[in-house]
Order: structure tokens, then sequence, then C-alpha cells
């Protein structure tokens, strides 16, 4: 047997192109109203379903990025740090108090909440205005 006389058990039939005039008369085959008798007309794909549920993003770049920035309070401060040690995000880390996220070290904010007796070195952090006059109020620096 040769590839020329290998043969289909089930012949190919053309597929019936409606709507195009010639013998199939007035509807053409699609019978009267309706979606399907309109030219040009298809249903709804599935994917854009899928496609719809999703939030509009507007804006160039724009999304809630999470800035890594941890709080800490001076009360907190006050019971993990010695008199005249260096608080800064680094120190902490090592401590446990804070973690890195995803492999860096965060931004730390420290707040006013609690008391402070100790003098401490603060490095490498934002402070509110309340925590800073409580820090040097007790004799700590803010470097």
């Amino acid at each position: 047997m040769q590839l020329h006389q290998i043969q289909t058990k089930n012949s190919r039939k053309a597929k019936k192109r409606i709507g195009r005039g010639g013998k199939r008369g007035t509807y053409s085959g699609r019978g009267m109203k309706g979606q399907k008798s309109r030219a040009g007309s298809s249903k709804e794909p599935i994917i854009r379903s899928v496609i719809k549920r999703y939030p509009k993003l507007r804006g160039y770049r724009l999304g809630d990025k999470k800035s890594f920035l941890e709080m800490i309070n001076l009360a907190i401060l006050q019971e993990k740090f010695q008199e005249n040690e260096v608080v800064s995000p680094a120190t902490l880390v090592a401590k446990n108090i804070i973690r890195k996220i995803k492999g860096r070290t965060p931004k730390v904010k420290i707040l006013a909440k609690g008391n402070l007796s100790k003098k401490l070195l603060v490095k490498n952090c934002k402070i509110s205005e309340q925590a800073k006059k409580n820090i040097e109020k007790v004799g700590g620096k803010i470097l």
C-alpha cells in the first residue's frame, strides 16, 4: 500500500455556508428573527466573563505599593534594650522584635506609646514628634 492509495472511512462533507444568497431562499437556512439569524453575531466567548471580573486598574504605574514600614512603641524599646544601646532596624531584627520582609530589613518608625527611662541612641529610624521629645528628655540621642 502506498500513501496515495490511503482513503478515509468517512468522506469529508463541506460545511454549509449560510447567508450568502444562492439557492437557499429568503432566510438562507437561518430561520427568522433572533441572534442566530443576524450577520456577524456570535455568542459571548467564555473568557470574556472571566476578564470582566477583574478590577479595572487605572493610572500609570498606580497601585497599592506596600511600604515596608514597621511601627515600634517606646514601651517595647524600654523592655528590650539596655542603657546607651543603639536602636536601629538591624538591631531590632537581631533581637527578633521585627522580621525581615521578603529578605529585606524594613524601615522602622518609633511611636510614643509607653514610657522611656533609658538613654538610647536611635539610628536610621523615623520618629514621631512625641517620641522624639521623650527620647531627648531622658537624654537619648537621635543620629
